[in-house]
């Protein structure tokens, strides 16, 4: 078996009711496809290879991936709406995404989303979706509206993310605000990763992980720079207790070895970095499906590995995804 754990979809349905009724849930939708959330800028236009059912069963055939585990594309997690239309657009992405993988339960799981501008909310809104729609985890940005995920007091959320055994999915979105990163590609190959590496940094340091030491947090990207410059953080904890180590108990070496991470580096070496760092216990497949910057062959990725081993390789394909989706 092999499980794809952060691949992005917009279902049909949900595509064709932002069509229909948009405004009257917040957002609205372009001519030319792109949402605008609550008054905000404009998304890229929603391609159409998020929504085709038919495309993505091939493309995970061809990549020789068994499971896949949607989640929301990103830029419509819409923190920007009111808690009320928040908490209604939520459900509807939910639905909308539980019965897309209902239709090849075999083939498919899913990750809700939850509005985390209003944590009580976003808490209650988790357990309807794993108790009532089958879902496994959540997937949530690395923001919630102009402040950081430790502002946000989401402490309702990680207590029933980690009594549920949620996978916990943080992903970029609209990566490092007032920096101008929008030529070559700059804003997808540096400023993503630096969102994530931002937010669980922030995350480490204000000590939400020894507060729920069984959250399960998967970093996308491979962690974003965190596992590459984690020594660094270590040095600052050490050198600076003050300062750096006022919230956090756990040293970053070990506290980095608490959470999950996908494939996605691009480099067989830096996998095989990553692999010695936290454990090939700690690795799961991921695809970014369909976007392009994402590794849409990942098993061939895990192959090229130096010295991979069949126990590295069978838990990266499957068996860790196995054990955290168990519900």
């Amino acid at each position: 078996m092999s499980i794809d754990v952060h691949a992005h979809c917009v279902p049909a349905d949900l595509f064709a009711a932002l069509e229909a009724e948009g405004a009257a849930l917040g957002i609205e939708l372009t001519d030319d496809r792109r949402a605008v959330i609550a008054g905000g800028k404009a998304t890229m236009p929603i391609r159409e290879d998020l929504i085709d059912f038919d495309a993505r069963l091939a493309a995970m055939d061809e990549a020789g991936i068994e499971t896949q585990v949607l989640s929301s594309w990103i830029d419509l997690t819409a923190y920007g709406l009111d808690a009320k239309d928040g908490e209604r657009w939520s459900r509807r992405v939910n639905e909308a995404l539980a019965e897309e993988a209902g239709r090849r339960p075999e083939r498919f799981l899913a990750l809700a989303t939850a509005p985390l501008q209003e944590p009580e909310m976003a808490a209650s809104e988790l357990r309807y979706a794993t108790e009532q729609l089958g879902m496994v985890g959540i997937e949530i940005a690395t923001r919630v509206g102009d402040g950081d995920l430790v502002s946000a007091a989401l402490d309702p959320l990680w207590a029933v993310a980690e009594k549920l055994g949620s996978l916990v999915l943080l992903h970029p979105v609209d990566p490092l605000p007032g920096i101008d990163l929008k030529r070559h590609f700059l804003e997808n190959m540096v400023g993503r990763p630096a969102e994530t590496t931002i937010a669980a940094a922030r995350l480490m340091f204000a000590g939400v992980f020894d507060r729920y030491p069984e959250l399960r947090v998967c970093l996308v990207h491979g962690g974003g720079f965190l596992p590459y410059q984690v020594g660094r953080m270590q040095r600052g904890w050490e050198a600076k207790p003050g300062v750096a180590a006022t919230d956090l108990a756990t040293p970053p070496m070990e506290a980095v070895r608490g959470l999950y991470y996908d494939t996605i580096v691009h480099n067989p070496l830096a996998l095989r970095y990553l692999i010695d760092l936290v454990g090939a216990d700690r690795i799961m497949l991921g695809t970014d499906y369909p976007f392009e910057a994402g590794d849409l062959d990942p098993l061939a990725t895990l192959e090229s590995v130096p010295n991979l081993t069949d126990e590295e390789r069978h838990l990266i394909v499957s068996g860790n995804a196995s054990a955290v989706l168990a519900q």
